[in-house]
């Protein structure tokens, strides 16, 4: 009789072939390459940070010209299920989107060592795992300069998902934004205690309007839409959006969107992958690599003036040479010191 684990991994190849961009078949070429992924529980359609990886998976579907599948997480007890599909069926490349599936990633990597494994936004030291990260506080530190040029009220705040290291990262970057550009600038801090729950995500973005706050920078994941909504009621407020261009969710009403190119990390090392040769063990992409950036201001020009977008410029151009270390954690954050401009 089959195991309880058995099942469930029978039960996953369900949602492999559902979800998939591209299912690996009797059909497929010789040799092509075949490459997996396995999303977080926020899952397709979040506008944010799985969309973003899903990106970089298309592109390489369609400029690599390999076969592509997704499996979508319901909950944190899919990840190694759905990374043990994969793996048993011999992808040539396995990606889990997101820091929560390090500690499945490790494991499955162990039991499966001819299999190749990325992971985005954590690091897992492996031989046959590339840890794929980023400079969020380079970015969010363009997002808080920015949103201090901008503030009516000398209040802007800061919802994020999970409170945990990662998103400190975006916290400590944004604050140390504001801070270079007005230090009398307050900073409200929040966190949902969730990536996915968007009803606590608009009403925690109600309470910092309320409590002053006329810009948000919501690093959120799905639960960020929550926030989005929010603005939408909102007069003279606005929403700095991440990880993906969200933008166009609310025209006029989101300032910027701090972009994290999940979809440059996936393809860069789907590039590896579909030429054979081997994967970096880690990848760390930041303004300089193109990795992090804000948005072009589509809906926002006449708000975001020509003369903070030269602000802006000489920022980036100060913490790509260098001179501008923006901080990852609090304890950096409180000893940071402005640069004159």
């Amino acid at each position: 009789m089959p195991s309880a684990r058995a099942a469930l991994l029978a039960l996953a190849l369900v949602p492999l072939c559902a979800a998939a961009s591209g299912c690996a078949s009797k059909q497929l070429a010789s040799g092509t390459v075949r490459i997996g992924m396995v999303t977080d529980v926020g899952g397709l359609g979040d506008r944010s940070f799985n969309d973003s990886a899903y990106a970089g998976l298309v592109r390489a579907k369609n400029d690599l010209h390999v076969n592509t599948t997704v499996v979508q997480s319901r909950s944190a007890a899919d990840y190694q299920i759905n990374l043990t599909v994969l793996a048993n069926k011999e992808y040539d490349e396995i990606f889990a989107i997101g820091f929560l599936m390090a500690k499945d990633v490790q494991e499955v990597s162990e039991r499966y060592a001819k299999r190749h494994f990325s992971i985005i936004d954590a690091v897992v030291p492996a031989p046959n795992v590339t840890s794929v990260t980023f400079k969020e506080e380079e970015g969010s530190f363009l997002a808080g300069a920015l949103a201090a040029m901008t503030t009516k009220t000398k209040t802007i705040a800061f919802l994020g998902g999970i409170d945990i290291p990662l998103l400190r990262k975006f916290e400590a970057g944004f604050a140390a934004g504001a801070r270079e550009i007005d230090p009398s600038v307050k900073v409200l801090v929040k966190y949902v205690g969730s990536f996915e729950d968007v009803a606590a995500g608009k009403e925690l973005a109600g309470v910092q309007f309320d409590q002053g706050a006329d810009i948000i920078y919501v690093a959120a994941g799905k639960a960020g839409l929550g926030a989005i909504d929010q603005v939408k009621r909102r007069s003279n407020a606005f929403i700095i959006g991440v990880d993906s261009d969200q933008d166009a969710i609310a025209p006029g009403k989101i300032l910027t969107s701090m972009v994290k190119r999940v979809d440059i990390g996936v393809f860069r090392v789907s590039e590896q992958a579909a030429a054979r040769r081997p994967r970096p063990v880690h990848l760390t992409l930041g303004l300089k690599e193109g990795g992090v950036g804000l948005t072009d201001f589509t809906y926002t020009k006449s708000v975001v003036t020509p003369r903070k977008r030269a602000v802006l410029d000489k920022l980036r151009a100060l913490i790509i040479a260098g001179t501008i270390a923006a901080p990852t954690t609090r304890e950096e954050l409180a000893s940071f010191k402005r640069v004159p401009l």
